[in-house]
């Protein structure tokens, strides 16, 4: 008969068993370590780009914050707002505000004489100020006749200027900036006629084609009606349908199509949602172009599959002896999930009701296709109101050359990522607060 054949190779001479044990140790060792440094270095690289990403937003976005503006003294002359005296509100509206504003700065600088040194420095002041008189003027009447020092809106050049982005250095013909003015406003700073004020224009104007009157209201306002047309019609039914697909659906190859459906759509690009509101909304239905309705019901389907998706899961997490108790207890199936599995699962839901809502506020592709992106100087007041939203007046704002606006687009970027920020915080509270552990 044969002898058996060992089944491993003899062990060499002067090794024996725990020296390769403690070999192979040794290597599963150091790859673990070696994995754990990938995985460090890899989070580094990942927070280092972030870093950058957030430095060079918040450097130029954060001067966009302060505004220049200019002290003027203004005599608020009754032969130009008010030449009948009968403090007419027509009269006082239609007035010429702007006229007052020359004659200011004709008052700080009395030497400057000629048609296109007036004008450069009438180009130190925006154009803006004229309005804010009238306002000051409509609200308190009794200014006519007085003479007041008036804080009042540079120009964009000028607010550029005094921020240190525009180079003195450079020759006359390469610089917005002409030499006179340079002048001029340096005996401003000097005299302390010139400062920084917290530019609540920002906060409190619409769009607009001049960099230091434009503002983020209108688009906030546009996000506000069109979050709201986005909540109100995607939650409520996300967590019916995940619900009814959880709970009540049987199990069949048309549920299986539907739930196949419902995730294929949560991966389809935004923009098809766009061609599809347009297709439907605008086009079949009639409904006005960029209006927040329109934005609303577009991003509602947009966000419907990611809200059930996460409503399922959420009452998967419920445990079965929850359900299995209630029926035992003579509950009814809508009894127990009603008044159970629902409650017990719905800091999930609004988590991923959050969530979703976060990654509507920072769409713009598919409100791009229903006009969204049009240039709305008015603030919208209703949902029917032509708007925009927060991340196309970031895309309008980026596509400007003006220096002003490159400083209001990384602000405006500031603002959606503090939004951003703050949705998916109250997401993580929620979770961390009503969660139950089982």
């Amino acid at each position: 008969m044969n002898k058996l054949k060992p089944s491993a190779a003899p062990v060499a001479p002067g090794r024996d068993i725990k020296t390769i044990v403690n070999a192979s140790l040794k290597r599963r060792h150091a790859a673990e370590r070696r994995f754990r440094w990938y995985g460090l270095i890899a989070i580094g690289l990942g927070l280092i780009f972030v870093a950058l990403m957030f430095t060079n937003i918040i450097g130029k976005g954060y001067p966009a914050f302060w505004q220049a503006y200019v002290q003027v003294p203004i005599t608020f002359d009754p032969a130009v707002i008010d030449p009948q005296g009968n403090r007419d509100p027509k009269a006082i509206e239609t007035a010429d505000y702007a006229a007052l504003v020359r004659a200011g700065m004709r008052q700080l600088f009395p030497a400057v004489q000629g048609r296109l040194e007036l004008r450069a420095l009438y180009g130190l002041i925006s154009s803006d100020a004229a309005y804010e008189l009238q306002r000051q003027v409509q609200q308190n009447p009794a200014l006519i006749g007085a003479s007041q020092e008036v804080w009042l809106l540079t120009s964009a050049t000028v607010d550029t200027f005094v921020k240190g982005n525009i180079d003195r250095t450079l020759d006359e013909t390469e610089r917005l900036v002409k030499d006179n003015q340079i002048e001029w406003i340096d005996k401003l700073l000097a005299a302390g006629k010139i400062q920084k004020q917290f530019n609540t224009v920002l906060f409190g104007n619409g769009d607009s084609r001049e960099p230091e009157q434009a503002g983020i209201r209108g688009a906030l306002m546009g996000s506000f009606f069109t979050l709201v047309v986005t909540f109100l019609l995607s939650f409520p039914i996300g967590v019916a349908t995940a619900v009814y697909l959880e709970e009540f659906a049987p199990k069949n190859r048309w549920t299986d199509l539907i739930e196949v459906n419902i995730n294929n759509l949560a991966a389809v690009p935004s923009i098809v949602f766009g061609l599809l509101g347009l297709a439907v909304f605008i086009n079949f239905f009639g409904l006005p172009r960029s209006a927040p309705l329109v934005g609303g019901l577009v991003l509602s389907l947009m966000t419907l599959p990611v809200i059930i998706i996460a409503g399922r899961a959420a009452l998967t997490s419920v445990p079965p002896s929850i359900r299995e108790a209630a029926l035992g207890m003579g509950a009814s199936k809508l009894q127990t999930v009603g008044h159970h599995v629902l409650p017990l699962a719905m800091p999930g839901m609004l988590t991923g009701s959050i969530i979703g809502m976060a990654r509507a506020l920072g769409e713009s592709a598919p409100l791009l296709m229903i006009g969204m992106v049009a240039f709305i100087v008015d603030v919208p007041k209703s949902f029917m109101d032509p708007a925009t939203v927060l991340p196309v007046q970031i895309y309008l704002w980026s596509d400007l050359p003006e220096r002003a606006f490159v400083e209001r687009t990384s602000a405006a970027i500031m603002v959606l990522l503090a939004f951003m920020i703050l949705m998916n915080g109250l997401a993580i509270v929620l979770r961390k607060r009503f969660e139950r552990r089982w």
